[in-house]
């Protein structure tokens, strides 16, 4: 079981230390360039993010959410925590208040677009580059029946 809580300024360090894994465990279609470059972004802005933290019974992150009005901006579960509920927990936090919840993802990262599938996304459109102008397809998604 895991709690929801929002994040701290102590969480910073951690909540790096998962994108990077998670990012290492799902994102092989990076370029060693590109992904260096997200890494410089992400530790610059990741830690004062206004994120949602699913934590263990110590307290300690398992995974985090980014989510701006109805739209995540953001899902990274630690890969040792990957197939715990983890992610399922904070998508049903985020669609408790946000039942038209939108997110968008890498249409290269298989794993990820199956697990939107598996929580009852859809497909509502396509860009052929990222949010940074980067040649990594996005499929843009809605929760169906919000």
């Amino acid at each position: 079981m895991v709690d929801i809580r929002p994040s701290t300024p102590a969480d910073a360090a951690r909540v790096v230390e998962i994108w990077n894994r998670a990012v290492d465990a799902t994102h092989d279609f990076l370029t060693p360039q590109d992904r260096a470059a997200i890494g410089a972004e992400v530790e610059g802005f990741l830690p004062a993010a206004p994120l949602v933290l699913a934590v263990d019974a110590d307290d300690r992150p398992l995974g985090f959410m980014l989510v701006d009005g109805s739209h995540m901006e953001a899902l990274f579960i630690d890969p040792d925590s990957r197939g715990q509920g983890v992610g399922r927990a904070l998508v049903a936090y985020a669609l408790a208040s946000q039942p038209e919840l939108t997110t968008d993802v890498n249409e290269q990262n298989a794993q990820a677009v199956g697990f939107y599938e598996r929580m009852g996304f859809a497909a509502t459109g396509r860009s052929d580059l990222d949010g940074q102008g980067r040649p990594y397809p996005l499929i843009h998604l809605r929760r169906r029946g919000g």
